[in-house]
């Protein structure tokens, strides 16, 4: 088993490394709401919308037909 001292250290080491991970966190969060991130960053509004109707038919593909049957 190991001695206490190196247990000491190595959780030492990882609370530094725990410390180090939420300022990095929280520096790279400048807004903490997502969709204000997002706004703006899409320029070109027919592909956006275009991206948008492919997503819309994928979940309809996806989505079990309401009778029990598939339809033709």
């Amino acid at each position: 088993m190991l001695d206490e001292a190196i247990l000491e250290r190595r959780l030492a080491i990882i609370e530094q490394e725990v410390a180090n991970l939420k300022r990095k966190s929280e520096s790279n969060s400048i807004s903490g709401n997502w969709l204000d991130k997002l706004i703006g960053s899409i320029s070109d509004k027919s592909a956006f919308l275009e991206a948008l109707e492919y997503g819309r038919a994928f979940r309809q593909a996806d989505k079990p037909n309401d009778e029990g049957y598939e339809q033709a």
